[in-house]
Order: C-alpha cells, then sequence, then structure tokens
C-alpha cells in the first residue's frame, strides 16, 4: 500500500512540475518557430486573457472589399502556445478573400449573417464549394486552397477558429503578382501571357 501511495505522489510530483497551465507571449521577445516566449506568471493578469478586438467591423475598402481581423497571438497573446486562434471575417457585396493557404492549421468557419459562398481544393484537385448561410459552418484542411466569396446585397460576417496560434497565410495572388520574380518566370510556370502576368503585377505592386 505504501509503494502504491509513494507512486501515486511520484506521478503527481512530476505532473505538477512538467505541465504548464498556459504560455502568455512575451511579444518583447523574439518570435520562433514553436511561438513566443513565456511572459513571467507573477505579471500575467486577468486582461491577458481576454481579447475585444473581433467586435468592431474591419474596413472593407480596399481591392478585395474585404478584412480580416486577426486574433492570433502577435494580437491576443493569451493563445501562444495553446493550439487556438480565431480572426473575423468581414465581406462587402462582392467581397472575396482570394484563393490563400494557411500552412499550420485547419480552418473553421461561422457565418454570423449574410451569405457568402466557400470551398477548398484537395491534394487531388478535387474540388468542394458551398454556398453558407446564418449558422453555417464549414472546415478548410490544413495546408490545402481556399477562398471565401460574398454572395449578399448586404455585408457578410464569419468568425474563423484555427487549431494554431500562429495559422500562417499564403495568398496565391500576391505569391505569384506582389513580388518581384521575374515575370518570364511567372509566365512559365502558370501559362499566362507577358501582358496579363504585367497587369497582374501592376494591381498588385510586384516588379520584375
Amino acid at each position: 500500500m505504501l509503494h502504491i501511495l509513494f507512486l501515486f505522489s511520484l506521478i503527481l510530483t512530476s505532473t505538477h512540475v512538467l505541465a504548464q497551465d498556459f504560455c502568455v507571449a512575451n511579444l518583447d521577445g523574439v518570435l520562433t518557430p514553436s511561438g513566443y516566449a513565456c511572459k513571467p506568471e507573477s505579471k500575467v493578469a486577468s486582461d491577458d486573457f481576454v481579447f475585444s478586438g473581433l467586435g468592431m467591423p474591419g474596413n472593407t475598402s480596399n481591392i478585395i472589399l474585404a478584412a480580416v481581423s486577426p486574433a492570433f497571438s502577435a494580437q491576443y497573446p493569451a493563445v501562444n502556445g495553446l493550439s487556438i486562434s480565431a480572426a473575423r471575417l468581414d465581406l462587402a457585396p462582392g467581397g472575396v478573400i482570394p484563393m490563400h493557404t494557411h500552412p499550420a492549421a485547419t480552418e473553421l468557419l461561422y457565418v454570423v449573417h449574410g451569405r457568402i459562398t466557400a470551398g477548398f481544393i484537395s491534394s487531388s484537385n478535387a474540388v468542394y464549394v458551398k454556398t453558407l448561410t446564418r449558422g453555417d459552418i464549414m472546415v478548410f484542411p490544413q495546408g490545402l486552397l481556399h477562398f471565401q466569396i460574398s454572395s449578399s446585397k448586404r455585408p457578410s460576417l464569419a468568425i474563423v477558429t484555427f487549431n494554431s496560434p500562429l495559422p500562417g497565410l499564403q495568398i496565391l495572388d500576391f505569391a505569384l503578382f506582389a513580388n518581384d520574380l521575374p515575370s518570364s518566370l511567372v509566365e512559365k510556370t502558370t501559362f499566362l501571357d507577358d501582358a496579363q502576368v504585367k497587369k497582374l503585377k501592376g494591381v498588385l505592386g510586384g516588379t520584375g
């Protein structure tokens, strides 16, 4: 009986030493692939676990008529290390979140109001598209190209969640046309002609 109690005590002690309830990000530190270093627990307050940044609409007066308001570890330090984050998605009529990927996370989208046509492309190039309305959710598996488009004459709102505090983002259009990759290489790899590539680079701020 004594050896059982000793073993149980040892397990509890080891768990207490190794377990960490949270790791509120120290944003003054360096961001690493595994996240930020932890703020000392003595400096953690209740306010660190609350984020109000998703309560206001984002500014959709831009080229894509859309806005994403993130609650990732850089904006919401409490999610650092907790395998979760969120964002607010505002779409004006005609708004679009272009084809993009999140290399480090699966995304779950919940429509608060409006209509959003959303979809993704699998690694075998199968296409999955659905028009979502209030209360619908849709999942976009990690790393796959996906998009969201407004299908409403009124603004649409969605809340998205990720299974990572740092989901990562690469937007296909910007990756191709918003940098200095030579136009000749873009043309070879996309089968677009020179005029189309130059036009898209001009719209998105690319050079070369």
